[in-house]
């Protein structure tokens, strides 16, 4: 998916909504900052892997899609605090029944290998037991 699906009039709505928060880190960042502002290296610290790199070129394209405001503050040093727009927010709320399918799947995976690692084990007492 490309970043220009964001802005192309004649594609889908949920693809111009996927392109704004598709990459490893957007949908974390913004789970984040649903809880409040937060300042970029808090960020960094509570998303282990994550560069500096990486978040600031997240955080811009977040930014330019409206996603989240930057607040500079004029202080030494210098005060920068990100923060989850009113768009930023109604996408947050309705990504949230995406969110529970995703744990419902999770658990059900979950679940689906412990029932395999069971059976595993039952099939190796049955075996022990015959020889």
């Amino acid at each position: 998916m490309t970043r220009s699906q964001a802005v192309d009039p004649n594609v889908c709505g949920v693809t111009a909504v996927i392109a704004v928060i598709d990459g490893k880190w957007k949908t974390s960042l913004l789970w984040l900052l649903e809880a409040g502002p937060w300042r970029p290296a808090e960020l960094r610290r509570r998303l282990p892997g994550l560069s500096e790199k990486v978040l600031t070129q997240a955080l811009r394209e977040m930014e330019s899609d409206g996603l989240v405001h930057r607040e500079v503050y004029d202080v030494l040093p210098l005060k920068t605090v990100y923060s989850l727009t009113d768009f930023g927010r109604r996408l947050s709320v309705a990504l949230g029944p995406v969110s529970d399918l995703g744990h419902e799947r999770l658990d059900r995976m979950a679940a689906e290998r412990a029932g395999r690692v069971e059976q595993a084990g039952q099939a190796g007492r049955v075996e022990r037991s015959i020889s």
